[in-house]
C-alpha cells in the first residue's frame, strides 16, 4: 500500500463535518493539513486557529496553487461543489467531495467526467458504505444468507440538530431532507444489493415544530433492478424515531438498528429457519477513516474510492426523483 502520510490536504470549506468527522480521521491516518480555503474570512481564521491549521485563503486559486496540496476535501454548501470540484481537478488535484455531489443530475455527471478528462480521483464522503455494519450486511448478502433479496426498509429519521438546522430548512439549492438524508439512503441500498435503481414514486412534506422552507420529511418506493421494493422513510422532525436497515429475501430477513449514523454503532440480526441470532460484526473502525484512506491509496492507483462520482451520481439521481415525483404525483423513471 502506498505511503498515506505524505499525502498533503487543502480544505475548501470550513464546516462543521469537517472540523468534527473528517479532520480527526485525517490526523488520526498521519496525514497533513496544509490550507483551508473559504469566503467567509473570520469564520475561516477561527476555523484554522482551533484546528491547527497553518494557512487560510479566501482566494480557492491561491490555495489550489499550493505546490504542498495533492488533493482537496470540498465541504462547502451544494450548490459550489460543481464550480470548486472543476478548479481543483483543473489544478491537477485529487477531490474528496461532500454528499450530495452536487444539486442536479447534470451537474453531477458534468463533475465526473471533468474529472475523468482530467485524470484526477474523485471520490464522495458517502461515509455509510465504509462502516463494519454495513460491510457485514453486505458480506451476508452476496454469500446468500437471506436467499434472493426482495425488498429493503431504510429508516433514517430523528431530530436535526439546531446547529445544523441552518440552511437545511431553507429554500435554497440542496436543502431539505431529500438531498440531504434520501442521498444516504440510496448509497447504501445500491452497496447493500449490488443493483441499480429503476423508477421512484414518493411524498414529502414539511411537518415538523421548526419552520421549514423545503421539506423535512420524506417517504419513498424505489423499484430496483430484479424488482427489488425499496422504501426510504426519512425526516428531521422525528426525536424519538431510531434509525433502522431491514433486508428481506426468500430464505432470511436481516434486521440492523442504529446503523445509519456517523458513528460505529448499532447491530446485525439475521432471522432465518434456524431462528433469530446477533450477527458479530468483527470491524467497527471508523467509516471515515476507511473512506480517506480508500482515496487516498485510488490517488497512488491502488484500489478505487468506496464511493465514487457515478454510484453518487446514481444516489443523487434517486433522490432528484423523489422531489419530481412528490411535486408531479407520478412515477418516475430513472
Amino acid at each position: 500500500m502506498s505511503d498515506v502520510a505524505s499525502f498533503r490536504w487543502g480544505l475548501i470549506g470550513a464546516s462543521d463535518i469537517a472540523e468534527t468527522r473528517v479532520i480527526p480521521a485525517i490526523r488520526a491516518l498521519s496525514e497533513e493539513i496544509s490550507a483551508v480555503a473559504s469566503g467567509a474570512g473570520s469564520h475561516a481564521e477561527a476555523f484554522a486557529a482551533r484546528n491547527a491549521i497553518p494557512a487560510v485563503h479566501t482566494s480557492l486559486e491561491e490555495m489550489l496553487a499550493r505546490d504542498n496540496v495533492d488533493g482537496v476535501y470540498v465541504s462547502s454548501v451544494n450548490e459550489r461543489h460543481l464550480d470548486q470540484v472543476k478548479a481543483s481537478a483543473a489544478a491537477g488535484k485529487h477531490v474528496l467531495c461532500e454528499k450530495p455531489i452536487a444539486v442536479s443530475v447534470a451537474e453531477a455527471h458534468a463533475m465526473t467526467e471533468f474529472c475523468r478528462g482530467r485524470e484526477v480521483i474523485l471520490a464522495i464522503n458517502h461515509h455509510l458504505p465504509a462502516m463494519g455494519t454495513h460491510r457485514k450486511i453486505r458480506e451476508l448478502v452476496a454469500n446468500g444468507a437471506i436467499g434472493r433479496p426482495l425488498s429493503v426498509a431504510v429508516r433514517n429519521t430523528g431530530l436535526l440538530p439546531d446547529r445544523l438546522a441552518g440552511w437545511r430548512l431553507g429554500k435554497g439549492p440542496g436543502a431539505g431532507v431529500v438531498l440531504d438524508i434520501a442521498t444516504h439512503d440510496a448509497s447504501v441500498t445500491e452497496n447493500l444489493l449490488g443493483l441499480r435503481p429503476l423508477e421512484v414514486a414518493a411524498m414529502t412534506v414539511a411537518h415538523g415544530d421548526r419552520p421549514s422552507d423545503s421539506a423535512d420529511t420524506s417517504v419513498a418506493l424505489i423499484r430496483y433492478e430484479n424488482d427489488v421494493i425499496a422504501s426510504f422513510h426519512d425526516s428531521y422532525a422525528t426525536p424519538f424515531a431510531r434509525s433502522l436497515v431491514e433486508l428481506h429475501g426468500t430464505e432470511g430477513s436481516i434486521r440492523a438498528p442504529e446503523i445509519m449514523t456517523p458513528d460505529p454503532i448499532g447491530e446485525v440480526f439475521l432471522v432465518d429457519a434456524r431462528g433469530e441470532r446477533r450477527i458479530d460484526v468483527e470491524d467497527r473502525g471508523n467509516a471515515y477513516e476507511r473512506t480517506i484512506r480508500a482515496f487516498v491509496a485510488a490517488t497512488a492507483g491502488e484500489g478505487a474510492p468506496l464511493v465514487d462520482g457515478e454510484m453518487a451520481t446514481r444516489a443523487l439521481a434517486v433522490a432528484a426523483a423523489i422531489g419530481e415525483s412528490s411535486r408531479s404525483g407520478e412515477r418516475v423513471r430513472l
